[in-house]
């Protein structure tokens, strides 16, 4: 199952699942208290098989007249007041991330220290190996972006890139409830400068994007066999174009949310990017006006343009 929010001009913010057709309902229709992905958390409990029960049920009662309906065409636009859009699939209290999860990521990352750095430093190889993952405090609602809004380029970054990375939403005990597609925008010249510019490399205005659904974890789909691509497109043409495989992250999310969880209180709808596979060539940094569009299979496309922030 996937859900959505969307924005409806006459109604106000609504909660929509995904028909196999590509038709979203308005399930806000069927049960008016689920006016959000994070309502329909709370009534849940927190609980993925929950969620998933409730969210069918309200589907069934969906009243069955077209104005309840959409097409996918009909809401994948850019935000606007006058026109029904979707909108960021939930409002996270907390993204968390955690990188170097690949062995693609590991070795490009090193390189580009070695050579900042003028040294054989291998740190992120340490970390690929390590025990412990390395894990960052990623964004809070404000700092995200939903579907066609804006991503930010640092004003003082002159190597800002985008990290395509799937990401789990949690509820309660750990539990895992959905997924989605975080955009983990990064200013990698401050990182590379040094790694305790970390903080100010990954969080500013526009840091993080996610969307463009959440596929419920219920719903039975393995998060270990998803196709990932990436595309950024810049005056109208595809400049670069890379694709991966969820099933080659090193570490799994039950040991992930081990460290995420430890001494730390998480709270429920928290979500968590799992690292990326897919290394964009330092030559391919975002510039102002670029279109960013990731895609996961069975999640949907998640798509972004580049504005510098000043």
């Amino acid at each position: 199952m996937r859900l959505v929010q969307f924005f409806s001009p006459e109604r106000g913010p609504r909660l929509g699942s995904v028909q196999p057709d590509g038709r979203i309902l308005d399930i806000t229709a069927g049960e008016p208290a689920y006016t959000s992905f994070n309502s329909l958390l709370e009534w849940s409990g927190g609980s993925a098989r929950d969620l998933e029960r409730i969210a069918r049920q309200a589907e069934a009662r969906t009243p069955a007249e077209a104005e309840y309906a959409y097409t996918w065409e009909e809401l994948d636009r850019s935000p606007s007041a006058t026109l029904p859009h979707l909108m960021i699939p939930l409002t996270p209290p907390e993204v968390w991330g955690f990188g170097v999860t690949y062995r693609r990521s590991a070795e490009v990352r090193d390189a580009d220290v070695a050579a900042a750095m003028d040294s054989s430093a291998n740190i992120y190889d340490r970390v690929y190996h390590s025990q412990r993952p390395e894990c960052f405090f990623k964004a809070t609602a404000p700092r995200c972006v939903g579907p066609h809004r804006p991503i930010g380029i640092r004003s003082d970054s002159e190597l800002t890139a985008t990290e395509p990375e799937l990401a789990y939403v949690l509820g309660v005990n750990r539990d895992i409830v959905g997924y989605t597609i975080c955009n983990d925008v990064s200013a990698w010249d401050l990182e590379r400068d040094n790694p305790l510019y970390l903080p100010q490399s990954k969080i500013f205005t526009g840091c993080c994007a996610l969307g463009p659904a959440i596929l419920t974890a219920a719903s039975g789909t393995d998060p270990y066999n998803l196709e990932i691509s990436c595309r950024i497109i810049r005056g109208g043409q595809i400049i670069f174009s890379e694709s991966t495989n969820s099933g080659r992250i090193g570490r799994r999310f039950e040991e992930l949310n081990e460290y995420l969880y430890r001494d730390n209180p998480i709270p429920p709808g928290t979500v968590v990017s799992t690292g990326t596979g897919i290394m964009v060539p330092n030559e391919y940094s975002l510039r102002d006006g670029d279109t960013v569009e990731i895609e996961i299979e069975g999640i949907g496309v998640l798509s972004n343009p580049a504005v510098r922030l000043s």
